[in-house]
């Protein structure tokens, strides 16, 4: 983040624009809309911005930027169209350490001014840095479209009922619980629609009748929500796992869970890492059950984030079975699973008319297996022509794999294609076939977690690859890790 996000209240505060042109113009506009006391320095002003000056709106003092004009204010705005005015009052405004913003140069703002959607006292700013300022403008203009014209009204609505709720609502969690529903609700969804007034005394009378059932429920229990992260890409996220995130007040997620996905998590939420560490013991399945169990225990509403999805290879249901033996409600979110998400972003149909008809998926270890691959696997089935089998966790067991494949028959030609960081922007694919898979896997230093797989149609990667990853070509072991 280059810059930290603020808003500023600049409610009879001065400010000061130095510029009386068409670009000045518009940003007094916004800084009038703040109710800033707002003082321009020009030799001139265009009419509008003299018209307001004729009617007191704003202070005017002709002439030339001097450096005094800046004791006192509390921010200040450089929009001349002449660089060598904009880059001094932006050098005097350092030297005082007020804030300042030249129009259209970055270097020498100290803040910038984002594109912005006001539906007051709902305000929602959007920047890139400076970087792509029609971009921002694009998104502002999507968000225009999206949020109702009404948020306004509704917000200051809740803001009038703030007091009476914290009065009643002793409860931090409660009072969030209320909120929550009352903006998810009828009443809420009537004010936005313009079916009742924000203002009216019947849209307060239902509240009342709503705090008062909130008030008289001491405790809530507690619920899980068992969401698939899906591999990687938060993109990738379905609508429902993005509100079970965004609800949750404790997260519970493993090492498969990108940054990015926990990233779009509430702020607030309390977050628990039950995965394995380098150097740190794993938290072991059992310990997980019953920590799930404890806190929706506490009236809790916990978002159990697993990557993928947490029927495939996730242990979804072992730990849904602790919930149902002591009456937990939950819910199941499914997510895209390692084999689909990072098939599809290798290029990679995982069935395909011509090379397979048949797809089976195999975990790379199982319970009470910690060295080797599963013995109740049928190998001899996964080693037909026109199968396509996708090795989960595998990595570790890759020697094993191979070798057992080859034991039943499959010929050492067979391509096989490793994913590591599957849908991120650090994913690589190696190709290979069953003879050279492990040399080629050890001389491009692949590490976990990568995806496994082996049939014909990982020959159609090269040809398919549409995402930023291509295969690695393993030149030498002296060039470390490779670059995709």
């Amino acid at each position: 983040m280059d810059y930290f996000p603020i808003f500023l209240r600049l409610a009879n505060e001065p400010v000061l624009v130095v510029g009386g042109g068409e670009v000045a113009a518009r940003k007094i506009d916004l800084l009038l809309r703040t109710q800033a006391k707002v003082t321009v320095v020009a030799p001139e002003l265009i009419e509008s911005l003299a018209a307001k000056a004729a009617a007191g709106v704003i202070a005017y003092v002709p002439g030339e930027f001097q450096p005094e004009l800046l004791d006192g204010m509390r921010l200040a705005i450089a929009a001349t169209d002449k660089q060598s005015v904009n880059a001094w009052v932006a050098h005097q405004c350092e030297r005082r350490n007020i804030p300042v913003n030249v129009v259209d140069d970055r270097e020498l703002s100290r803040f910038i001014m984002p594109a912005i959607v006001d539906r007051s006292p709902v305000v929602v700013a959007v920047g890139s840095s400076g970087d792509a300022p029609v971009l921002t403008r694009r998104l502002r203009e999507k968000l225009e479209s999206f949020l109702p014209q009404r948020l306004g009204d509704l917000a200051k609505l809740a803001g009038k009922l703030r007091p009476a709720v914290k009065t009643q609502l002793e409860h931090a969690g409660t009072r969030r619980r209320f909120w929550e529903n009352f903006f998810d609700g009828a009443i809420a969804a009537d004010v936005l629609s313009g079916r009742e007034d924000a203002a009216g005394q019947g849209v307060l009378d239902r509240i009342g009748t709503s705090l008062t059932r909130f008030a008289k429920q001491s405790k809530f229990a507690g619920e899980v929500a068992l969401v698939g992260a899906g591999p990687g890409d938060p993109g990738l996220l379905t609508l429902r796992a993005l509100r079970a995130l965004q609800n949750a007040d404790v997260i519970v997620y493993d090492r498969l869970v990108s940054l990015e996905v926990l990233d779009l998590a509430r702020r607030d939420a309390e977050r628990i890492y039950v995965g394995k560490a380098a150097g740190n013991h794993h938290v072991s399945q059992e310990d997980t059950n019953a920590l799930l169990v404890r806190l929706a225990k506490e009236g809790k509403r916990v978002c159990r984030l697993k990557g993928g999805d947490p029927f495939i290879f996730g242990r979804g249901g072992e730990e849904l079975e602790a919930l149902v033996a002591e009456h937990i409600r939950f819910e199941v979110v499914p997510g895209v699973t390692a084999a689909a998400g990072c098939a599809a972003y290798a290029g990679i149909p995982l069935t395909h008319r011509d090379h397979a008809q048949s797809l089976t998926f195999v975990t790379g270890h199982c319970k009470g297996e910690a060295d080797n691959i599963a013995e109740n696997v049928d190998w001899a089935a996964l080693g037909r022509a026109g199968h396509t089998t996708v090795f989960y966790m595998g990595l570790n067991q890759l020697d094993n794999i191979v070798a057992r494949l080859r034991e039943h028959g499959v010929p050492e030609t067979r391509a096989a294609a490793l994913i590591e960081h599957g849908t991120r922007p650090t994913q690589r694919v190696v190709t290979a076939t069953l003879q050279d898979l492990v040399s080629k896997a050890a001389e491009a230093q692949v590490e976990s977690p990568a995806l496994l797989i082996v049939g014909e149609v990982t020959r159609l990667h090269e040809a398919l690859h549409w995402f930023n990853a291509r295969s690695v070509e393993v030149a030498s072991t002296d060039e470390g890790r490779l670059s995709a």
